[in-house]
């Protein structure tokens, strides 16, 4: 109902107001009506026995010949309050006396007149005058002989105040009868209510901030209402308990999320991710606020898309685990490739029904390019230990053929243009030697250290190279004193120059200068301890600033599929074994200045140089 109270109290009060007034309604419809017929009945008694008394005082009145005492008795008559008007009439309708009035001017009415043939001498007629007006006519006799009627009317204010009195009355009861109704059900529905309402009010707390209100609720009453509070407290402490526990597991599993070092990213059927975790929102180089609601080909590309929507696809239609897929792609910007493990496993909700689906993703392109990069450095083994062995087998033919080129020159007679041609044969094969004997030098690693001319030592180095400084146009600026030594390990030294001297030609492939330079300096961390310093220069394209920090990391490389990623590494561990120092300076093309790049490293000269553990060396890279 509209208009109905939403209240248990109001209720109450609305329907026991409405109950009462309708009982005490028909109570005094009741009691008036049974009333009512009670003054009718006692009204026609009343009326007629006043009629008869009246026509017996006038029938005395004419025995005794005192007719004018029949007009005081309708007076006295008219005295009393029930009594409205009072007549006495000849037998055939004229007025004789009145109770109040002149009698001249009274007449009887046509329904009093027509009531004259039917009174009869036996006694008093009671009639209807008017709605709620009664009268009674007696007939008056003397003798036998009929001398007149009497008429009595009665008063209908009288007995209706009777009425409305009992109505007063009954008013006044039902008034004091609701209120105190009233009141009785306001303290009972107060005492209903307050408990309920504070049950109302914690359970819309429990809903709107589960981790406010206060609770346990107090327990005010000590009936059925106080036992559904005392269960409300006891459920809100267990499911305070159970939350508590959730969000142990969630925070769990969040942090999980947060720090696995894995990808991790969760599917529904549509392939939309519903949560994913930082590393694979970096792994794909899309903000980690751009995932959620999307479907992959919005934050992979296609290709990637396809594998990773057939992988998931896949989990939803069996229902069960995938493993290991591997899948091949490129980043958003199409210069990064990379590798990822995939691997797919269904959540679910039910038993039966497979909700979303979780992706674990591992990024396995560090380790493709290294398993790629050894592949590489075996054949660079292979091809090293296969050139030493030719080199090696070429050294005793060429020493054959330098010994007959020099017979030839010494003890046969040769024309001047013979002999020209017999010292160009001889140079050249003193090339070759030379060529072979460098090639040696690398593979035969010394086992110990000796002191070494470091001259030779970078003119060996460079004129490895000389080819392709040649070919490029690269002008070398050789500054260091021919009869410089150094006690090293000669070959490792010289692989330390030929990996910086390499890498120093890749980066000016354009053209421009290398400059070698080497002098006797101290220790810049410790100035006690002296040595050679050694500086490779070159002023090709420099090294960017966010990756010289990596540079000396195993297998990292910015060549692609021509670096090992393993010279600079193995370059450490040389300097490491030297005990030795690194500083690099490096210039891009971001600072829109002149680029280029300068490693110095310092080699102690120590006579007590043995094969130490391995420890980093201390690097320092400035821009």
């Amino acid at each position: 109902m509209r208009f109905w109270p939403r209240s248990i109290r109001w209720q109450m009060l609305a329907g026991l107001v409405l109950l009462e007034s309708l009982s005490i309604l028909l109570f005094a419809w009741l009691l008036i009506a049974k009333q009512e017929s009670d003054l009718r009945s006692r009204t026609r008694r009343r009326l007629a026995f006043q009629s008869t008394m009246l026509a017996q005082q006038a029938r005395e009145a004419l025995l005794e010949g005192r007719p004018g005492w029949v007009g005081l008795s309708a007076k006295m008559m008219v005295d009393d309050p029930s009594v409205l008007t009072a007549k006495v009439t000849d037998p055939a309708g004229n007025v004789l006396f009145v109770g109040s009035g002149e009698a001249d001017t009274t007449r009887l009415s046509s329904i009093e007149r027509a009531q004259i043939p039917r009174v009869s001498e036996s006694g008093a007629r009671v009639f209807s005058i008017a709605p709620q007006r009664l009268e009674s006519v007696s007939p008056i006799y003397t003798g036998g002989t009929l001398r007149g009627y009497v008429w009595v009317e009665n008063d209908r204010n009288w007995g209706y105040e009777q009425l409305d009195a009992i109505s007063r009355g009954t008013a006044i009861f039902g008034i004091i009868w609701l209120a105190s109704s009233f009141i009785l059900v306001w303290m009972l529905g107060s005492s209903i209510t307050r408990p309920l309402a504070l049950l109302h009010r914690g359970t819309r707390a429990l809903m709107t901030s589960p981790d406010g209100g206060s609770f346990p609720l107090p327990v005010t009453v000590n009936n059925e209402v106080g036992e559904l509070i005392e269960a409300f407290n006891r459920m809100v402490a267990s499911i305070e308990e159970q939350r508590g526990g959730l969000n142990d597991t969630l925070s769990l599993l969040d942090s999980m999320l947060a720090n696995a070092p894995i990808g991790l990213a969760f599917f529904d059927r549509h392939s939309r991710m519903v949560r994913v975790n930082q590393v694979f929102a970096e792994m794909n180089g899309v903000p980690l606020s751009r995932h959620l609601g999307r479907t992959l080909p919005e934050v992979v590309t296609e290709p990637v898309a396809q594998q990773l929507d057939s992988v998931v696809q896949r989990v939803f239609a069996g229902e069960a685990s995938v493993r290991d897929q591997e899948i091949r792609g490129t980043g958003n910007d199409r210069k990064r490739t990379w590798t990822w493990l995939v691997s797919a496993y269904p959540v679910r909700t039910t038993p039966n029904q497979v909700r979303w689906v979780g992706v674990i993703v591992m990024d396995a392109s560090e380790r493709k390019r290294s398993e790629e990069a050894l592949r590489r450095s075996e054949k660079l083994a292979a091809t090293g230990r296969l050139a030493a062995s030719i080199s090696h087998e070429i050294n005793n033919p060429l020493e054959a053929i330098t010994n007959l080129l020099f017979l030839l020159r010494n003890f046969c007679s040769l024309e001047e243009q013979a002999q020209r041609y017999v010292a160009m044969a001889e140079h050249e094969a003193r090339r070759i030697s030379e060529i072979t004997q460098q090639t040696l030098r690398f593979y035969r690693q010394s086992t110990s250290p000796a002191r070494t001319n470091m001259g030779e030592l970078l003119d060996s180095v460079l004129s490895l190279f000389q080819v392709r400084l040649n070919t490029l146009g690269i002008r070398v600026e050789r500054k260091y004193d021919p009869a410089m030594d150094l006690f090293c390990f000669a070959g490792e030294v010289r692989q330390v120059i030929a990996n910086l001297v390499g890498n120093a030609i890749d980066a000016t492939s354009g053209g421009g200068r290398l400059i070698i330079r080497a002098r006797r300096s101290r220790n810049w961390k410790d100035r006690r301890h002296k040595g050679v310093r050694i500086t490779v220069a070159d002023t090709g394209t420099g090294i960017e600033r966010e990756l010289r920090h990596r540079i000396f990391e195993a297998f990292f490389t910015t060549k692609e599929e021509t670096g090992t990623g393993l010279g600079l590494w193995v370059s450490h561990e040389i300097i490491l074994k030297h005990q030795g120092l690194v500083h690099l300076r490096s210039r891009d093309g971001a600072s829109g200045c002149p680029t280029g790049t300068v490693f110095q490293i310092f080699f102690p000269d120590n006579e007590d140089l043995v094969a130490t553990p391995m420890q980093l060396p201390t690097v320092v890279a400035e821009a």
